[in-house]
């Protein structure tokens, strides 16, 4: 949830260059608060009529700064307040893009990735980051209704929507009844399709269990976001349609970029 406040003040002018006045007293008003927090409106509504599309790159801070008639550390405040906002997103190395809208997930008894990113409009992509055999561990076990110290097949997925990455996963199935999952994840690149060179022609939501967070450094390097930003984790198990486990996920939402929606 987001506060917003409204703030009485009256509008001041840029500080002479080079001036370095005495600290402003107490509840007084900042010139430099008045300059990124109008540059940064006025980016918002140039966002807002389209002057700046969705996943355009925004000028660069210096073309900003010139444009805008402040300095780049002004910009830089500006376009922090609108990371905050959900607005821009900064790609290292790339510049600050538009953000597209939060994208609403729905979660029911039939929660598919890539037919709810296409329903929005959006391009759904997914890729293998790792995949790896191992023993489940008590909790995995547990989930898959399987015995402690079972062989499993665990994958570490990035899933994206128009190239924007909105979530990592780290998928456990049973390795006895999907051996090499891994492989035909990296080939079909969609869950669907691997459950189904299995056999599965179909499958629904078993359980589902949502929290937040903040992020930690390996998913924030994945997610391109800051490394305290929020995120929304959701367990779930997938049964089939006898109601045996399938697989078991730990999903990892960029929160700024998505929206669950948990349908009874």
């Amino acid at each position: 949830m987001t506060a917003t406040t409204d703030h009485r003040r009256s509008r001041t002018g840029p500080p002479a260059a080079g001036h370095r006045g005495a600290a402003a007293p107490a509840g007084a008003t900042l010139p430099g608060v008045t300059l990124w927090r109008r540059v940064a409106d006025q980016i918002a509504q140039a966002i807002a009529v389209g002057t700046y599309g969705t996943g355009t790159r925004l000028p660069a801070e210096t073309e900003l700064a010139a444009h805008y008639g402040v300095n780049r550390h002004t910009v830089r405040r500006a376009l922090a307040v609108l990371r905050e906002r959900g607005l821009v997103r900064p790609a290292r190395g790339s510049g600050t893009y538009v953000e597209a809208p939060r994208l609403a997930y729905p979660i029911g008894t039939r929660t598919r990735f890539s037919e709810i990113v296409g329903a929005s409009g959006r391009q759904a992509g997914g890729r293998l980051i790792a995949g790896a055999q191992e023993l489940a561990s008590i909790e995995v076990a547990r989930r898959l209704g399987l015995k402690p110290g079972a062989p499993v097949v665990r994958l570490e997925l990035m899933r994206e929507a128009d190239g924007v990455p909105l979530c990592v996963a780290t998928t456990f199935l049973c390795a006895t009844r999907f051996p090499g999952a891994d492989r035909v994840y990296a080939a079909r690149r969609s869950m669907t399709r691997t459950l189904a060179q299995f056999g599965i022609a179909d499958y629904r939501r078993g359980a589902t269990r949502v929290t937040a967070t903040t992020v930690d450094l390996g998913d924030a390097a994945r997610l391109d976001v800051r490394p305290d930003s929020p995120i929304l984790v959701v367990d779930s198990v997938d049964v089939d349609a006898d109601g045996r486990p399938l697989l078991t996920t730990r999903t990892r939402f960029a929160a700024e970029r998505v929206e669950l929606v948990l349908e009874s």
